[in-house]
Order: structure tokens, then C-alpha cells, then sequence
């Protein structure tokens, strides 16, 4: 009797290397990456002709490239269960991008508001490279023929401006790309500022108490959980008039993997914030330790991690050129 192979459905999703990741960037993204390896077929990409967008040092773009493919490997991507690849070492990314804007409407590429809100923040740099940054992004989904795209809220709008040109490709040259949708995390969540707590966590923070980065040292960590703020009362529950402590029960619920109602539980008889912010504090500490030492394990193998970007790039770069030598007959440019 003949067998059915099932074939997985295929994830795609991309960082910029922007350097060291917050807890936040794992509870909100890189935890839920590791989760889909099982069930998805999953390629993950170091976004580098995205960091360009903004002025930043070559050695430093080199550096900060190195230390996301480290981070991403020491928690939870398997370079034998997905592809792990640097976004410039596959031209057809580029090639594809100038395609799509030759099928981008002018007013579609105004709509997005990314590129209005990061005008307003960086007046002094407002590109080209910048405006077209939502095509470059179709361009990376649609390469891959993704089916299924994490992306949270402030993605949205870029993932549907990828349909559309899937779309609008395919009814002008026959179906060519899969038009991607949006999956919805299985873990993560919105991870708030320490100081903040109506704020996303975020390392642009000035105020470095606000966030707690994946390679901080454990008296770093717990200096920064002791200053969180809080609320008024002592109560150690979720509730819309808590979000300090709400914030903080739902970062050890993601790092503990216990329900929020049982946190709530376990926290239920201590007297004042201070035992529960130290509480929090080691439970995060020994998250980290071992990836930690992990990521000190390849960033002292240079020759291993390139190995595993190079072998990632080749499997990156078949896929992607199967996709645009497939637009190029279609386009009818000369095979």
C-alpha cells in the first residue's frame, strides 16, 4: 500500500540584527519561532538589508549580525528542524524586491504607517530604502511561498500589502506565489516596560531599568525586577488598575510556563511587592543561565556559526531562486 507523505505547511519570519534581544523580543517572538519547528516547515531570517534603513557602522551591522544568529540558536532555533540564513546572502531577496515595486501602486506604499512613524523619529535619514522597507518584506514572505507569517499588530498592514501583490500577481500571470496569512502566536505575548507598564519593553527605552536583555548578568536582572514599578495595595493579582504587577505575573507565567491564575496562587500569601519582584527575578535568572552559556559557547566558535549560516543560506538560496526563475519565464524576461 503507498504511502501519503505530508507535507508540512511552511513558516517564515525575520529579525533585524539589532543587537542584544530583550526579554521581550523572546516572550513576544522567538519563543513561539521554537514551538513551530515541530509542526512547520520553518525558515527564520537574519533581516541585515532592513538594518540599513538607518546609519549604522559596518563593523557594528558585522558584530550585531553574528550575535542574533548566537541568540537565536542558544534559545530554541534547531538549524536541523529550520532554516536559519542572513537576508544579504540571498540576492534573490533584492532581485525580487524591484519586481514587486514594479507591481506596487504609489498610494498603497504611502499608506504605510511604519514609514510616517519612523519619518517622524528620524527626520534627519528619511530614505528611499525606508518607504520601500513593506516591499522588501513581501519580497522575503513570498520568496519562500509561505503559507503562515507571525507578525504582531504593528506588522499587520505590511503582511497585507505581501497578499495583495501575491494576488495581485498571480490573476495577472497565473497563480505563482502562495498568499500568506497571519499565525497566531502560541506563547508570547506583549511584554511591558518595568518602568512603564503602559508601554511596550523595548531597549530604545533611555531608562535601561525598563528592560531586561537576554545576555544581562543575574545582579543586572535582579536590579532591574527590584526597581519595577508596581501599583498601590499589596495584592498580587491581574487587573486592569495592576499593570506593573500584571506585567510582572505574566513574565514569570511565560518563563515558568504556569498559568497566570496559578501564579497568582503561588504568590497569594506574601506580604508587599518587594519578596514577589525577587520571586520573579530568579525564576528569569535561571531561564537565561544556561542559554546564556550556550550563547558564550558559539560566539567562541566563529568557525561553527558560520557553518550553520552557510548551510542555512544554501537551502535559503535554492528556495528562493525556484520562486524567481518561476517569475522571470512568467514576466517573460529571457531564461
Amino acid at each position: 500500500m503507498e504511502e501519503t507523505i505530508q507535507t508540512k505547511k511552511t513558516v517564515f519570519s525575520a529579525i533585524q540584527p539589532s543587537g542584544k534581544m530583550t526579554l521581550g523580543n523572546y516572550l513576544g517572538a522567538v519563543k513561539n519561532w521554537a514551538l513551530l519547528q515541530d509542526e512547520y516547515e520553518c525558515i527564520y531570517s537574519i533581516a541585515d538589508l532592513h538594518a540599513v534603513t538607518i546609519d549604522i557602522e559596518p563593523a557594528v551591522l558585522r558584530g550585531n549580525t553574528l550575535e542574533m544568529a548566537a541568540q537565536l540558536l542558544a534559545f530554541g532555533i534547531d538549524p536541523e528542524r529550520s532554516t536559519l540564513f542572513v537576508q544579504s546572502q540571498v540576492p534573490a531577496h533584492a532581485e525580487l524586491t524591484w519586481i514587486l515595486n514594479c507591481h506596487t501602486y504609489l498610494g498603497e506604499a504611502k499608506r504605510m504607517t511604519q514609514f510616517k512613524d519612523k519619518s517622524k523619529r528620524h527626520p534627519e535619514n528619511v530614505n528611499v530604502g525606508l518607504f520601500d522597507y513593506p516591499i522588501l518584506q513581501a519580497a522575503d514572505i513570498l520568496l519562500y511561498q509561505a503559507h503562515f507569517v507571525p507578525v504582531g499588530k504593528d506588522q499587520k498592514q505590511h503582511l497585507e500589502l505581501s497578499r495583495d501583490l501575491a494576488l495581485r500577481f498571480n490573476n495577472k500571470y497565473s497563480p505563482t506565489f502562495v498568499v500568506p496569512e497571519v499565525l497566531t502566536p502560541k506563547a508570547g505575548g506583549k511584554v511591558m516596560s518595568l518602568s512603564e507598564p503602559a508601554a511596550k519593553m523595548s531597549k530604545s527605552d533611555p531608562n535601561e531599568n525598563a528592560y531586561i536583555l537576554l545576555l544581562d548578568e543575574p545582579a543586572a536582572v535582579m536590579r532591574k525586577f527590584k526597581r519595577a514599578v508596581t501599583d498601590s495595595g499589596s495584592s498580587i493579582t491581574a487587573a486592569p488598575d495592576k499593570p506593573g504587577v500584571t506585567n510582572l505575573l505574566t513574565i514569570y507565567s511565560a518563563i515558568s510556563g504556569k498559568t497566570v491564575a496559578a501564579a497568582e496562587k503561588e504568590f497569594a500569601g506574601l506580604q508587599g511587592y518587594g519578596e514577589f519582584k525577587a520571586a520573579v527575578a530568579d525564576a528569569v535568572i535561571e531561564f537565561l543561565r544556561p542559554r546564556q552559556l550556550e550563547y558564550k559557547k558559539l560566539m567562541n566558535d566563529k568557525a561553527y556559526l558560520t557553518e550553520i549560516l552557510s548551510r542555512g543560506r544554501e537551502k535559503a538560496a535554492y528556495a528562493a531562486r525556484k520562486t524567481l526563475s518561476k517569475v522571470y519565464r512568467k514576466m517573460g524576461f529571457l531564461q
